[in-house]
């Protein structure tokens, strides 16, 4: 049985689902899809371990802002991000240091 699992990424970032859901979609370009989804495919970043970086979906983060999903870089803890639908995606990637993929 293995007890460890390899993954290509450097950077992991989380994305609260229940936010993404609550704002219903509100990113890319016709602004229908989720902030999640809207990053890996902005950044063309693969599925899974073979990508450079994680953008994963996770349940609940509990802060729940009005109008915004929250997102959080795993290396920097301390600082959690509030972003708005419609916000620039090279903003929202340089925000949580996924720019130097």
């Amino acid at each position: 049985m293995k007890t460890e699992v390899r993954s290509n990424w450097s950077n992991a970032v989380l994305v609260c689902a229940k936010c993404s859901k609550r704002v219903g979609g509100g990113f890319g370009p016709k602004r229908r899809t989720a902030l999640s989804k809207a990053l890996r495919k902005h950044l063309h970043l693969k599925k899974g371990r073979k990508g450079v970086a994680g953008v994963l979906e996770v349940k609940c983060l509990g802060v729940c802002p009005r109008d915004a999903v929250v997102i959080v870089n795993g290396a920097e803890p301390r600082t959690w991000h509030l972003v708005r639908p419609g916000a620039d995606l090279d903003e929202v990637a340089a925000a949580v240091g996924l720019t130097t993929l």
